[in-house]
């Protein structure tokens, strides 16, 4: 009996409200990091023609959807986080078989999403300008409030769903229109989404998705004269680039990029919580988080006792396949992230690091197929080492002591990346003062390292520009305009 082998799920791109095959037709395989022998679909990769045309139909939509009331913008948006929700179960198990995340995380990953969509659902009908009185009792001003235009959101892997979706959500609430260029590892579950909010009501082209290379895609799509805001999530280097080529037509650019968050625990903090904190910041996504903890600053009073702690604790986090219901931990996404940690890993032990626990890959047969790393703990690293100089984007987490108060502050300041930080102490009045000392755009006080939809998100210094999330997203996505009036149609004379 001869066996028909299954053909993989085949992912079109999204164009003017349409499923639609890449111009030249070209596909890849998107596998699943757990076992790379395994292919999760097949998507098409796209053109300069097909970024083109992508921009085209956005700009199309835009006077339809501009002029869409903001009640009616906002009703959409509901409804697009009602059929997510009601898809949720599917677009989760299709995120962790190409992402590697386990399956709580990527569910709780597009739940969140659907929390976004609802959050600018509320914001968009408040949207509005003021007037205002002039010195000349003759005029007034009044300022508007308008959108952007043609939006471009180009996003990560590792986070791949709610880091679109924080940039679709305000882009739509706010009257613009957009075109998504998703990781090209992980866009299955990003083009899901996008086709369930186009379904919700929005005009044709107001949403468009088009997968395909940074160098390709990417750049034609940052580059086009009709594109007015690029939305980009990624690397710093990368983010770099992004805003050099943004820079030559005065596009407004948001940045969300890398980070090398500090965690400072207190001599008088509560060491159960704070072994708590560094597990879940440092190790869900197989610490592929941009603000998970990568510095873990303990005082030298409690160092021994926490280092044993956390030891103990760690030794808990089951990795496995993500759709197994005892992992708590997946793989890495691919075979260069883990090669990247490793190289990093390495280079700190060259310079006298040692490891607490970890450091090597599992030992199981069933996961000698998927990029799966151990939970590490190194120790006594060298502050000149990759793994304190770099972004580490995987499951090691170097610990140090630290004597003073001052002396925590300043090595968690001594990075170029500013994303988040966290201070662990029962003092209020220590923890304010770090707060306002810490070089971060996001500090938490006794609580991990997560994002909030009610709080503006961005870094400082090299982790980014602009901030997502929160009102301060939603204004990313508007136009400002003064507009002055003389009520009584009278003139200064000039000459």
């Amino acid at each position: 009996m001869t066996t028909t082998a299954v053909r993989a799920p085949q992912y079109s791109l999204l164009i003017d409200g349409e499923r639609v095959p890449s111009h030249d037709g070209k596909s890849v395989p998107i596998h699943n990091p757990a076992n790379n022998n395994e292919t999760v679909g097949e998507v098409y990769v796209g053109s300069i023609e097909d970024a083109k045309e992508a921009v085209d139909s956005a700009q199309a939509a835009l006077k339809t959807w501009r002029e869409t009331t903001p009640r009616a913008r906002s009703q959409v948006l509901f409804k697009a986080a009602d059929l997510i929700d009601g898809a949720s179960d599917e677009i989760a198990s299709t995120l962790t078989k190409e992402q590697g995340k386990p399956f709580p995380e990527a569910l709780g990953e597009v739940k969140f999403s659907s929390a976004v969509l609802r959050y600018y659902a509320g914001l968009s009908p408040t949207i509005s300008g003021r007037r205002v009185s002039l010195s000349d009792p003759t005029e007034f001003g009044f300022v508007l409030k308008q959108p952007v235009g043609v939006c471009v959101a180009i996003t990560p892997w590792n986070s791949p769903v709610v880091l679109m979706v924080v940039k679709i959500a305000p882009a739509l609430a706010g009257g613009n229109t957009i075109v998504v260029k998703p990781a090209s590892s992980t866009p299955l579950a990003d083009l899901m989404v996008c086709d369930l909010i186009c379904k919700a009501g929005l005009p044709k082209g107001a949403l468009n998705v088009v997968t395909g290379s940074g160098a390709v895609v990417g750049e034609e799509l940052i580059s086009n004269k009709k594109v007015s805001k690029v939305a980009f999530t990624g690397e710093t280097e990368t983010g770099k680039r992004v805003m050099s080529i943004a820079s030559r037509g005065v596009k407004r650019v948001s940045l969300e990029l890398g980070g090398s968050d500090p965690m400072i625990v207190f001599e008088d903090a509560d060491l159960d919580r704070a072994v708590d904190g560094a597990l879940l910041s440092r190790f869900r996504n197989c610490g592929q988080v941009c603000m998970s903890v990568k510095r873990l600053y303990v005082h030298e009073d409690k160092y021994n006792v926490f280092l044993e702690k956390l030891s103990e604790r760690i030794k808990k986090i089951r990795v496995g396949n993500g759709l197994a219901s005892s992992t708590r931990m997946g793989p890495l996404h691919s075979k260069s992230q883990k090669d990247k940690i490793k190289e990093q890993l390495e280079d700190a032990l060259q310079k006298g690091a040692k490891v607490a626990y970890g450091g090597s890959e599992p030992k199981e047969e069933e996961l000698s197929g998927g990029y799966f790393y151990l939970p590490t703990i190194a120790t006594s690293v060298d502050t000149g080492s990759k793994l304190v100089q770099e972004e580490v984007f995987g499951p090691i987490l170097p610990v140090f002591r630290y004597s003073t108060f001052e002396e925590a502050i300043a090595l968690a300041n001594d990075s170029p990346y500013g994303l988040g930080a966290s201070v662990w102490t029962r003092d209020l009045d220590k923890a304010n003062r770090a707060a306002d000392r810490i070089d971060a755009g996001t500090i938490w006080i006794n609580s991990f390292h997560e994002a909030q939809v009610d709080l503006p998100f961005g870094g400082l210094k090299e982790s980014g520009l602009g901030k997502e999330m929160a009102l301060e997203g939603l204004e990313n996505y508007l136009e400002t305009k003064s507009v002055v009036v003389n009520s009584k149609g009278k003139t200064r004379p000039w000459l």
